[in-house]
């Protein structure tokens, strides 16, 4: 028999304020029939991806990141990410979302400052994680009495595993913010739901239209419309599955003039209509 005991003194990984709790976990594989979930943001918690398959390019705040296998991404509370492309890069990942979050000096429900890169390469941890979370998947699929308490504390040793990781990274982004892009990008995030086309939006900001659109391209990856159509269509889907207002009046709070044009746009985006969206889509606690 051999005995392995502790050595060093240590102190619980959660405490006062800052007490974790697993909101829902999902199994992503958009191999599957699943309608993507276009631009949108978490306000009360933090969702955590590991990647298991597939390559693609994310667009989360104002950056955009190339991940691979064995990453992992931080979204969180409050930040605009788009995930749509998941569909047509056949990615395969598992997903936790966190709430309860208050680390010493980051805002509530944050893993790490809003400037950090939000992907992590974690090849070296991949296999130890991964079984973190299917061990999570196991705990919720068998509807046992106990299990949602064991899952809990799984996601707790998930957590205590990845902070050191997280707080020893200093870098800056890899790619910085264009303070000319952040500007345009925050007047569409405020004013997404007005009547708004190019002309509109170069008055308001001062600029030509072209080098407007330009500068916001080259940081977001959407032309500045194109933007602005996938955060009211992300900014729908919310408002679908979250309340109970009609398909024509989430329309018309997400900017389009007409339901007709609102459904046919986001038909487009989506693949199904609004109405059917609210009707398949995912119990609204996973949003």
């Amino acid at each position: 028999m051999i005995h392995y005991y502790i050595r060093n003194a240590y102190t619980p990984a959660f405490s006062g304020e800052n007490q974790p709790r697993l909101r829902y976990f999902s199994e992503i594989d958009t191999t599957a029939d699943r309608s993507p979930r276009v631009m949108h943001a978490h306000e009360g918690f933090v969702e955590l991806i590991l990647l298991r398959s597939g390559r693609c390019e994310y667009l989360i705040g104002s950056g955009r990141y190339k991940v691979a296998p064995g990453d992992l991404i931080i979204y969180n509370s409050g930040v605009l990410h788009d995930e749509s492309i998941w569909a047509e890069c056949g990615v395969s990942a598992y997903c936790l979302a966190i709430d309860g979050l208050a680390l010493p000096g980051l805002r509530k429900n944050a893993l790490l400052p809003d400037d950090v890169p939000p992907v992590f390469h974690c090849e070296p941890l991949f296999s130890e994680l991964e079984s973190l979370y299917e061990f999570i998947h196991r705990a919720l699929c068998t509807g046992s009495r106990g299990m949602e308490t064991y899952a809990q504390l799984l996601t707790e040793a998930f957590l205590s595993r990845i902070l050191p990781l997280l707080t020893h990274t200093t870098e800056p982004a890899a790619e910085p913010e264009s303070v000319l892009g952040a500007r345009i990008k925050s007047y569409l995030d405020q004013h997404y739901a007005e009547p708004l086309g190019m002309p509109e939006l170069a008055n308001a900001l001062h600029m030509s239209a072209p080098y407007l659109s330009h500068v916001f391209k080259s940081m977001c990856g959407y032309s500045p419309m194109k933007y602005l159509q996938r955060r009211r269509i992300g900014e729908a889907q919310t408002l679908l599955i979250t309340t109970d207002l009609s398909v024509s009046e989430i329309g018309e709070r997400v900017g389009f003039e007409t339901t007709s044009y609102f459904s046919a746009q986001f038909t487009k985006h989506v693949g199904i209509s609004p109405k059917n969206y609210r009707k398949n889509a995912l119990p609204a606690s996973e949003y």
